[in-house]
């Protein structure tokens, strides 16, 4: 049982009770669904009248409509309820260093419509941009109403909105959460893209109810860890619970964007593999695998030369997961989590990265855990899915309450 924090807590009021059962109707019926109101007064434990009362308001909102008529032996017949999934909308948005992604999607996390733009260099150019886009997809879909904004970002940011770190984005601190939500004219819900995918884990993977530890790592730029224990997000002092990518593996290591060296993303990211290829390359270990013309190397293209049977980029992939699974061991060693999710273009590579990941794991935790490391499917789109998951939580989850 948590203790009531009495520096900052909420005293409970008549609408208190009105608004947690609101919401525990709508999740019973999200999961539920299609399903009559009185099924749903038996699953809840509320009242008919109550239940009757909270499916007309969100039958007035929009949320939940009616559909077909079942049977009944005697009395009135009952209509099934439905998310209404095609009302509510969801922008969402996956903020990365080089491109940011934007989705329209419904509730249940399915997209109708994206795009994608680079990056600008400022927080008010994104802001602008977003505002474009915004306006595009309003204009695609006028009978869609946008419930808010998720923004997953490779960085943290506190509870008012505040972008505090994030290295590989370059931007500094910076109000990001109040800029958007006065330009957008929307409510906007910011979250680290690894916290994001822990998320998207929670509402919408394929995980046994029971899974309440889950911890998620995002391989890109860099590299994150979201932590979802006991069912709660874990930010930490200052918002900053998470940053294993920013633990130092060696002090002598490549200089980190964080202003440190040897971090462990420096080892286990896509940026790494990129730079463990081209220094097989500088070293004339084995024949280049693009010419001197060519545009800068990608992760995707080590992914593919790699596919292709290049020796430099097998090895370059091989390195990544060594330390990708030494990393994880210690994730695994220090918070047990029953599930810890990869996120990320590695789990294209799954095949040939998770064996040595797994083997890292065995070799470094003890028996008596049994995480259970998978790969997230990458056509789910884990970031922007997670995105998604932000505003999600925020009208099915339970409201934070003393």
């Amino acid at each position: 049982m948590r203790k009531i924090d009495l520096t900052n807590f909420q005293v409970a009021t008549s609408g208190t009770a009105r608004r947690i059962n609101r919401q525990i109707a709508l999740s019973i019926i999200r999961r539920h669904q299609p399903m009559s109101r009185a099924d749903l007064a038996r699953r809840s434990g509320l009242q008919r009248s109550t239940v009757s009362a909270i499916v007309q308001q969100l039958i007035n909102e929009g949320w939940v409509t009616e559909g077909a008529t079942g049977s009944a032996a005697r009395g009135r017949r009952p209509r099934f309820l439905h998310l209404n999934v095609e009302r509510a909308g969801i922008l969402a948005v996956d903020l990365r260093p080089g491109t940011t992604r934007v989705g329209l999607a419904g509730v249940d996390a399915r997209f109708v419509m994206q795009t994608a733009w680079p990056t600008p260099p400022t927080p008010d150019g994104f802001a602008a941009e977003l505002v474009r886009t915004v306006k595009a997809f309003r204009s695609a879909h006028r009978e869609v109403v946008l419930e808010g904004v998720g923004v997953s970002l490779p960085g943290r940011v506190d509870e008012s909105g505040r972008l505090m770190f994030a290295p590989n984005l370059g931007w500094g601190q910076a109000d990001l959460g109040p800029l958007l939500e006065s330009t957008l004219g929307l409510p906007v819900a910011l979250e680290n893209a690894a916290s994001a995918c822990a998320l998207a884990e929670h509402w919408f993977g394929l995980h046994p109810d029971n899974v309440r530890h889950l911890v998620a790592v995002t391989v890109s730029e860099g590299i994150g860890v979201g932590l979802l224990l006991n069912g709660q997000l874990v930010h930490g002092c200052d918002a900053m619970a998470g940053e294993f990518g920013h633990v130092t593996v060696d002090e002598n290591g490549p200089p980190c964007r964080c202003g440190k060296r040897g971090c462990w993303e420096q080892y286990a990211s896509n940026s790494a593999a990129v730079r463990y290829y081209l220094e097989t390359q500088a070293a004339g270990r084995v024949p280049s695998g693009a010419s001197s013309s060519a545009p800068p190397l990608r992760f995707a293209d080590i992914l593919r030369l790699a596919d292709g049977g290049d020796a430099g980029a097998v090895e370059a992939i091989d390195r990544m997961a060594h330390y990708l699974g030494i990393g994880v061991a210690g994730l695994v060693m220090g918070l047990a989590p029953q599930v810890l999710v990869i996120a990320g273009e590695v789990t294209g590579a799954w095949h040939r990265v998770g064996p040595i990941v797994a083997d890292e794991v065995k070799r470094r935790s003890v028996p008596q855990i049994t995480t259970n490391v998978v790969p997230t499917d990458p056509a789910t789109q884990p970031r922007l899915r997670g995105a998604v998951a932000l505003v999600v939580q925020q009208h099915f989850g339970a409201p934070n309450v003393a």
